[in-house]
């Protein structure tokens, strides 16, 4: 019982658990915002009423997400203080420098932009209002750089310096903290990735309408966007993600060999990609495995003959660096994480390839089951992102901060385990509700369609009826 009650355990079960809550609607913010600009930036520049429709449709849906992601993503960070007090009082006046900048600066930007946005449509004119949306754009992208600068210090700390006296670290350089190799590269993974999820809701809202056989004027454009933004952010996904591979290994060799369980350092052909692997119950002795020779040693090095480091290696290095304990993260959900996030990813650019296939020169697929695919196709996209963030911040342990301070030291001494665990449920039944709130509402807005075509002041070019759309 009392293992179950250990803050360590309860403090990372509930930090892991609110934060891939409220990282379901980060994507869709991200992803939603640039699509709902296109879209307007489409009806300015061409006047067609079915863009205007599409900007109403999709900003309701992109709202919605917003409204609740604020909501998590406060109570998130509240856990700094709350479960984390050690770790706070250590890095915060690093950690909390792009946190500052992201609310401050980032988030500020958002929040007004957004609310310039609602409230525009008949007081502003139509290019001024169009550009509300794309700052809006700017600010969500700009806030989850600020973020992303927050955790790459987790992964790869950079610019700062030891404080003996305070027994705290101290930031040197906020240039050389937010321009962290780590940052660099994850930066335009996530932020494609976020486009991906983005075009995987546009495909499935479209299908279920076309399949239907209703809004047809809006729903056809808007899955041959779908399909072709999610084929070109599929693309650009996966040569951010090579960079990030690249920049992983450098940091953080141990995530790569868990990422492949490959226990030994390997060479050339023999630093092979499991595609598949069936090992003992301990993760230690492979038993049955699909391979790819050469794969992860271009992968980790780009060359056909570069040297991965495994494990077995990085954690005698590890011991003599600093000092005795075992480094090394929870293998099998490292390796399926990894495998999961490239195989959901790839999953849903196939879908969007054979789309773009079947609807060539205006065609619509006949066969229910395309449209089925079509549909329930959504999830895949946010599902990889989802696991690609258990793989980073799982392959990071045992460290909070990798190299600088373990997981288990950066949690708050004074909170005991039934504190967090009454916490935790609390927050628990308190996300189930509202993810039920949030599904209903998508819901409702999504089976409804686009509003009928607006009516449109010659005078003022303003949408008339815009306010009452949300």
């Amino acid at each position: 019982m009392n293992e179950w009650l250990d803050p360590l355990l309860l403090s990372r079960w509930q930090f892991g658990l609110t934060t891939m809550y409220h990282f379901l609607f980060v994507p869709l913010t991200i992803g939603l915002a640039l699509t709902v600009a296109i879209f307007q930036s489409a009806w300015v520049r061409t006047d067609k009423a079915r863009y205007l429709q599409l900007t109403h449709f999709f900003g309701k849906i992109f709202l919605i997400n917003v409204a609740m992601g604020v909501v998590t993503g406060i109570v998130q960070e509240f856990q700094f203080g709350m479960n984390w007090s050690d770790y706070s009082r250590f890095v915060g006046d690093v950690f909390g420098a792009p946190l500052a900048f992201e609310g401050i600066v980032a988030f500020f930007l958002e929040a007004t932009f957004i609310g310039l946005w609602i409230f525009g449509w008949d007081k502003l004119p139509k290019k001024i209002h169009l550009g509300t949306i794309w700052l809006t754009v700017i600010g969500s992208i700009t806030s989850a750089y600020f973020i992303l600068a927050a955790n790459a210090f987790m992964q790869n700390p950079v610019a700062y310096t030891i404080n003996e006296e305070k027994g705290r670290a101290e930031l040197t350089s906020i240039w050389d903290l937010l321009t962290n190799p780590i940052a660099l590269a994850a930066f335009p993974h996530t932020i494609f990735a976020c486009f991906m999820v983005s075009a995987g809701l546009i495909i499935s809202v479209a299908a279920w309408h076309l399949y239907r056989n209703q809004h047809l004027d809006t729903m056809r454009p808007a899955l041959k966007f779908g399909l072709w933004m999610m084929v070109i952010a599929g693309v650009l996904t996966t040569l951010a993600g090579d960079q990030l591979g690249l920049a992983m290994v450098d940091a953080q060799p141990m995530k790569m060999a868990a990422a492949e369980a490959l226990y030994h350092t390997a060479t050339g052909a023999n630093a092979s990609f499991s595609v598949f692997t069936l090992g003992t119950p301990d993760g230690v002795q492979e038993l049955f495995s699909v391979r790819i020779p050469y794969l992860l040693s271009f992968l980790s090095t780009h060359t056909f003959d570069g040297t991965v480091e495994g494990i077995n290696n990085l954690q005698a290095q590890y011991v003599t660096l600093y000092g005795p304990g075992d480094y090394t993260p929870t293998i099998w959900i490292t390796y399926w994480a990894f495998r999961w996030m490239i195989g959901l990813g790839l999953a849903h650019m196939l879908v969007a390839v054979v789309g773009l296939w079947l609807t060539r020169g205006g065609r619509s697929p006949k066969r229910t089951w395309v449209w089925k695919v079509a549909i329930w196709s959504f999830p895949f996209s946010l599902l990889a992102m989802s696991v690609g963030w258990v793989f980073t911040e799982m392959g990071r342990q045992p460290w909070l901060v990798f190299g600088l301070m373990r997981t288990a030291d950066g949690v708050s001494p004074g909170v005991s385990g039934v504190e967090i665990l009454i916490s935790l449920i609390v927050f628990t039944l308190l996300y189930g509700a509202l993810a039920v709130v949030e599904v209903k509402l998508i819901l409702k807005a999504v089976q409804k369609g686009p509003d009928d075509a607006p009516v449109q002041d010659a005078e003022s070019g303003a949408h008339q009826h815009a306010v009452t759309v949300y």
